[in-house]
């Protein structure tokens, strides 16, 4: 599954609020969180950010590990949250980061809230997408002797 993935190291430069996008998804990824989605909001839209991240866990331990392993990795950056919610109960975990927000889930909730459909205007990325990843070169090819 691609969004389960690490970047690969052919990518372009890419700006600091999809480098910490991309740093949440990667603590997303070390705590073994499902379904990782990004989901890329349209201007207009009545959307109070830009951009969600979207995962699942299994059990209310992980919910909370992925959620802690997020705010962890992002104060590495001096990046905190303005807001967090339901991080008590473990069903469904908001880190409010003002331009982007981790939502973590767990099935039940997920299925329940369904943000996906919710936001169907919105464009869904893979990290790489997100990175602006470039294709990785291709190995030379032999020529065929004529």
């Amino acid at each position: 599954m691609e969004s389960q993935q690490r970047i690969n190291p052919f990518m372009k430069k890419i700006n600091p609020l999809k480098q910490q996008i991309l740093e949440a998804i990667h603590a997303c990824q070390d705590k073994k969180a499902e379904e990782i989605s990004v989901l890329e909001l349209e201007k207009g839209s009545g959307a109070f950010t830009d951009y969600f991240v979207v995962c699942s866990g299994t059990n209310p331990r992980q919910i909370q590990a992925i959620a802690d392993q997020v705010e962890d990795q992002l104060e590495k950056t001096s990046l905190r949250p303005t807001h967090v919610e339901g991080y008590r109960q473990a069903d469904w975990v908001l880190l409010d980061y003002v331009d982007f927000v981790v939502h973590v889930f767990s099935e039940t909730a997920r299925k329940y809230y369904d943000l996906e459909r919710l936001w169907k205007s919105a464009k869904r990325l893979s990290p790489a997408e997100l990175a602006g990843a470039t294709a990785k070169p291709s190995p030379a090819r032999k020529r065929k002797r004529a």
